[in-house]
């Protein structure tokens, strides 16, 4: 029984290996592809927070020159 389980794993593994191959590489493709989007992704995030920082920082200076007019009044 010994030897049949063996044969089976060997028919086994070498059924994969072709599939691994090409797998590894799907895979690794993949991998380049998700990594650029991610860094593409990180881009518009530090953009857009620094859209946000430039608005935030509009937004405060006009409610100062708003309290100035009015403390001159």
């Amino acid at each position: 029984m010994t030897e049949r389980n063996t044969a089976k794993i060997k028919r086994a593994e070498d059924l994969k290996s072709p599939r691994k191959a090409s797998s590894d590489i799907d895979l690794r493709s993949e991998n380049t592809r998700l990594r650029a989007e991610l860094a593409i992704a990180q881009q518009r995030v530090a953009e857009l927070e620094q859209r946000t920082a430039d608005a935030l920082n509009r937004i405060d200076w006009a409610l100062d020159s708003l309290h100035s007019l009015r403390e001159r009044e």
